[in-house]
């Protein structure tokens, strides 16, 4: 099963400049300066009258007369000069810096004073009012009240420094990272950037995965059914032969040779189904990995296996070690106390045997045990020795094919199935039952281990014999191959 490695950008989000341009005081205040110089000419006016008292007319006297002190003239100059440090004190205070335009810094802006006086006639992008005369914002082509410039994900004022922007939306740097960021399935934290300063995370092609690409150094345990690396404080139970099995798939997993007999039947009745009866009683046992590579070693025919075999199809007279009871769970959820026996297989036919590995849930050591079947098939009938392309090619079809009339039937019961191997399970028990949605996903899973397998026997074999089968029909396709050898094309 392949991997897939992804990159990305260290961060999608795109940081604006405080898009206003420097202004002076005339910009920044409600006041020009010609209102200024107004005040303060109106100021000094008054003061030159100071100096002057006039006697209104009256009816009874016409004279007017001229009052002009000695002191009057002091306190007037003093006056002047004070109204004219305050005038000059006003004109100061008014003049603001502009704000220094911001500029990017490893791509993040650091705007380092972005409110700014309004003189009215701006309408808020957040609120739609007129902003009036007070402080705004004017970032992302628009003018906000500063309570208005919220994150779209928190809802709250962005007030810091520095904020991500993405589809002219502003975000909380802390809001977008945990938003856009992508975190590992494992670890739960966020993947990493390399050296180049992209994202690079593994992705499993099904479960969709992401995780990060040291997890597969540093020892972290993948379940040997669905391929899933799991969190870390995951348990798995761990068989004898080095295999981890995670919880989920333990639930419906096939732990000895009596407990696979029901299987095999239903197995047998599929392929009467097809009119594809197997007339000879082959052996079905249960095995460990050390047992299923021993007897490998031992088949004197050539086999075209996957890089870890999972079945066999034997030929030739062997002592195989089966699993007789099956193991319980110990310290450690560790299996103990497994029972094992020597079964001795003896050539009647072309097939002595059918060896699976224990441990795998139904729906998988189903669609192995229906592959292994095939072959039987083949080698009962009499099919010459086929390239491995077509035959496992061919196997591979009759194993998709179970699979999918147990993914697609209707199981009776409205309760999942409660079969564990933890649990005291009948020995004929077949597992099967109303199936959970893991383990509808589980067959849909092992259905694409098949449609994606890149090995030119099982992958390549499968596509071209399955295209051969939807157009021609399985009977017409075994005929066409048991006469010249390939798939119809």
């Amino acid at each position: 099963m392949d991997w897939w490695t992804k990159d990305l950008e260290g961060s999608s989000s795109s940081w604006p400049f405080w898009d206003e341009p420097p202004r002076s005081v005339d910009d920044l205040s409600s006041f020009d300066e010609g209102e200024i110089e107004c005040a303060i000419a109106l100021s000094l006016s008054e003061e030159n009258q100071k100096g002057k008292k006039v006697i209104e007319e009256d009816n009874e006297s016409e004279q007017s007369e001229e009052y002009q002190p000695e002191e009057d003239e002091k306190d007037v100059t003093a006056q002047l000069e004070e109204d004219e440090l305050l005038a000059i004190a006003i004109q100061e205070s008014l003049i603001l810096e502009p704000p220094p335009r911001a500029g990017y810094d490893s791509g993040n802006l650091v705007p380092p004073n972005p409110l700014i006086f309004s003189s009215g006639n701006r309408i808020c992008a957040g609120c739609n009012t007129d902003i009036g005369h007070g402080q705004f914002l004017s970032c992302i082509g628009s003018v906000w009240h500063p309570d208005c410039f919220c994150c779209t994900v928190c809802k709250l004022p962005i007030t810091d420094y520095e904020f991500s922007v993405s589809g002219n939306r502003p975000y909380h740097k802390s809001c977008y990272r945990e938003l856009n960021h992508p975190r590992c399935d494992v670890c739960n934290k966020f993947i990493p950037t390399n050296s180049a300063g992209l994202i690079e995370y593994r992705a499993h092609p099904f479960w969709l995965q992401k995780y990060c690409p040291s997890h597969e150094r540093d020892g972290t345990p993948r379940c040997c059914s669905c391929e899933r690396m799991e969190p870390r404080d995951t348990r798995y139970i761990s068989l004898d032969d080095g295999r981890k099995l995670c919880l989920e798939c333990l639930d419906s997993a096939i732990m000895d040779t009596q407990e696979c007999q029901p299987l095999y039947f239903e197995i047998r009745e599929f392929y009467e189904g097809l009119n594809m009866k197997v007339e000879q009683e082959v052996p079905l046992l249960l095995v460990e990995r050390p047992a299923l590579n021993e007897a490998m070693e031992g088949e004197k025919i050539a086999h075209h296996h996957l890089p870890e075999t999972r079945g066999l199809c034997l030929s030739e007279e062997q002592t195989v070690t089966t699993v007789l009871r099956r193991p319980r769970i110990g310290a450690g959820y560790r299996f103990v106390d497994m029972i094992t026996e020597p079964y001795r297989l003896s050539r009647r036919s072309e097939v002595t045997a059918i060896l699976i590995l224990f441990g795998l849930p139904r729906l998988l050591t189903g669609s192995i045990l229906a592959h292994e079947m095939m072959h039987a098939w083949l080698r009962l009938k009499g099919y010459p020795n086929l390239r491995p392309d077509v035959e496992e090619g061919i196997c591979q079809v009759l194993a998709h094919m179970w699979l999918d009339s147990e993914i697609y039937s209707s199981p009776g019961g409205e309760a999942a199935s409660s079969a564990s191997s933890s649990s005291s399970s009948s020995p004929a028990s077949s597992k099967k039952g109303q199936r959970s949605e893991f383990e509808k996903k589980l067959g849909k899973f092992f259905e694409h281990q098949i449609e994606t397998d890149a090995s030119p026997a099982y992958g390549e074999g499968f596509r071209i014999g399955n295209k051969a089968v939807l157009k021609y029909g399985l009977r017409s396709t075994l005929d066409h191959i048991k006469m010249t050898g390939n798939f119809p094309v």
